[in-house]
């Protein structure tokens, strides 16, 4: 397969340790890499990826996202231990995973390890990961939670969440867990019961493993992204990767709904057209502006060219040996986000009660950029729908996460409307969930 991502991680390491950039500068503002129809420049594949951490520092006293026009934030629960995704239950109750990355054995010796754990730390990705759900309440409505328990306990790096009448489905990083729920429970002490497994091991690179259910709750789907940036560790390390499976809860039989999808995370039903929607974290390595990560409805058997092309059938001719027959069938994504923007957070607007345009089209949490001189991300974009399709340009829902110095006081993750129409965000480097709401009453 590839093996210049092997030669080059040492020089990598020592560039970003030593000098924190690369140089580059981007030929195209990120703009040009949004829409329908990016614009998709030569790769500009070097010697030095470009590597441009904003180090994170968190938010100091009082400080907070700015809100797009027409909005405002404030803080719905601080104090929390690297937030990551949302779930919100019927009863109001919002659910939390605060989690990280696992233990990762075949990453744990060498200069490569070592570096890569250097660069996470800078980032703020390095926390062990406290491996629990937790439970936030807001008993009286003023927007700010006021009881906080610990759900579940003990769980292995969670991500995904989802309820299907009176079971609650976890996506751990190796596998699906049921548990058993009733309505306005603080605390779930049952063992989760194995439903099916995902990809892991240890080699477990792009470990978040989120899930939906499908609406009549008959299947859940769960996304699992790559092994890799380029399957330079071997096609071998990517067998059920880089797909979103299909999965039958009733006997955790499972098939394979869409793939070539590099690391897909958040995921929503589309109301009009009914279609699965997902965002995707595009590939890393051919300069400022490839590639563009993107958000897509999903086909079923659906292939998106990762690793062997991008956007349709662009070649990234670093793979060998190459796929023709495969590149052949690469769907085009539907909307492209800006390249290295790290888009994870995806939510439609049903039940918003924030003003228009943010009533119709979907949300979405761009965790910022490691890949991209300058920053890219780092902010909340709403993009608007007609008929079941994009349909505008994005509008900022939050912005401001990073400090004029280039710092990241926060970094957002996931997105959820909750019980009374506001958006929550998940900022999993300030350790708070935001909560978004109209600035008039």
């Amino acid at each position: 397969m590839n093996n210049s991502p092997r030669v080059y991680l040492p020089l990598l390491g020592m560039a970003l340790i030593l000098s924190g950039c690369s140089g580059n500068q981007p030929a195209l503002p990120i703009t040009a890499g949004m829409g329908p129809h990016p614009a998709l420049p030569e790769p500009q594949a070097g010697l030095l990826p470009i590597v441009n951490i904003a180090p994170a520092v968190g938010w100091s006293a009082g400080a907070k996202p700015q809100a797009g026009k027409g909005l405002q934030v404030h803080a719905f629960a601080g104090g929390l231990d690297h937030p990551r995704w949302l779930h919100v239950l019927p009863n109001g109750d919002v659910l939390v995973a605060e989690s990280n990355a696992p233990a990762k054995p075949e990453d744990d010796g060498g200069v490569k390890a070592w570096l890569t754990k250097k660069a996470m730390a800078k980032a703020g990705a390095a926390t062990p990961s406290a491996d629990r759900i937790s439970l936030l309440r807001d008993s009286n409505g003023d927007g700010v939670v006021d009881q906080r328990t610990v759900f579940i306990a003990g769980l292995h790096s969670p991500f995904g969440m989802a309820l299907v009448g009176n079971d609650l489905y976890v996506a751990n990083t190796d596998g699906v867990l049921r548990f058993p729920y009733r309505a306005d429970q603080t605390q779930i002490t049952a063992p989760g019961e194995l439903i099916t497994s995902l990809p892991a091991g240890a080699l477990n690179h792009h470990w978040t493993k989120n899930l939906i259910a499908s609406p009549d709750g008959s299947r859940l789907y769960a996304a699992v992204g790559s092994n890799s940036n380029v399957a330079e560790n071997g096609l071998a390390q990517e067998q059920g990767r880089a797909a979103i499976w299909e999965i039958n809860p009733a006997d955790g039989s499972k098939r394979l709904f869409a793939s070539g999808l590099r690391n897909p995370v958040g995921m929503a039903w589309e109301p009009h057209s009914g279609a699965l929607w997902t965002v995707v974290n595009e590939r890393d390595g051919l300069g400022n502006d490839l590639v563009p990560d993107y958000m897509t409805s999903v086909q079923d058997g659906g292939f998106y060219g990762w690793p062997f092309s991008y956007f349709g059938q662009h070649l990234d001719e670093r793979v060998t040996p190459q796929n023709p027959e495969l590149v052949a069938k690469a769907l085009v994504p539907d909307y492209a986000l800006g390249s290295h923007t790290a888009s994870l957070g995806l939510s439609n607007a049903v039940g918003s009660r924030l003003p228009a345009p943010f009533t119709e089209g979907l949300f979405i949490g761009q965790h910022g950029s490691w890949n991209r001189e300058p920053h890219s991300g780092y902010q909340v974009l709403f993009v608007p729908f007609k008929e079941g399709r994009p349909n505008d340009a994005p509008y900022t829902v939050l912005d401001g996460f990073l400090n004029e110095q280039g710092e990241a006081q926060g970094r957002p993750v996931g997105v959820a409307i909750d019980g009374e129409g506001a958006l929550l965000v998940a900022d999993d480097v300030g350790n708070v969930i935001w909560r978004v709401s109209s600035a008039q009453p």
